[in-house]
């Protein structure tokens, strides 16, 4: 009995606890964003991935840059942020058709188009990382925006409505009135 309880207790002893991997991870077949779970290789325009303290095994995905902000600004996001990242549109090789599988670059040092003529992968106005400062200042002399840092995009460049032309805000306000104007039964 002593030799078993000691060796359950070298056992215990010689066990370290595993850090949480930190490293992006690449977008693959199966990665999903985190609100839309559609897959993310399907869609246009950069993305971004969430690491949060106790899911060691996948960060969340997110199918756009500006859904990420949405998400780390959510009040009902409470989980412990251990890192961020984003696909660094600067990057060789990468196009708005194809950002980029690992082309990933820390989140809060990246440098972001707001307000630019472009949309993201699910069709809302995007905010466009680079990790270059010239790379984005030059994206927005030809797109249109201000470049900015993470901290400092404003709600309204990610929460805005989508623009009438594509079905947004007019449309949700015209299907939430074919809704109330049914007769209850």
């Amino acid at each position: 009995m002593k030799r078993a309880l000691l060796f359950v207790l070298l056992l215990a002893a010689c066990q370290e606890e595993a850090a949480q991997n930190l490293d992006p991870l690449p977008l693959t077949p199966e990665t999903v964003g985190h609100f839309c779970q559609m897959n993310l290789l399907e869609h246009e325009g950069p993305k971004g991935q969430v690491h949060l303290e106790g899911l060691p095994a996948m960060p969340l995905f997110f199918s756009q840059v500006s859904d990420l902000v949405v998400y780390l600004r959510l009040p009902e996001q409470s989980g412990t942020v251990l890192a961020i990242y984003v696909s660094d549109m600067g990057a060789e090789g990468a196009t708005w058709a194809e950002p980029g599988i690992a082309n990933w670059i820390d989140a809060r040092t990246a440098h972001y188009v707001v307000g630019a003529a472009i949309t993201g992968g699910m069709g809302a106005p995007e905010v466009v990382p680079f990790a270059d400062p010239a790379e984005a200042q030059a994206f927005a002399a030809a797109r249109g925006g201000m470049v900015m840092a993470l901290d400092e995009i404003p709600d309204s460049a990610v929460t805005a409505p989508i623009s009438a032309a594509a079905g947004g805000a007019d449309d949700y306000a015209r299907r939430l009135k074919a809704l109330s104007d049914k007769p209850e039964g």
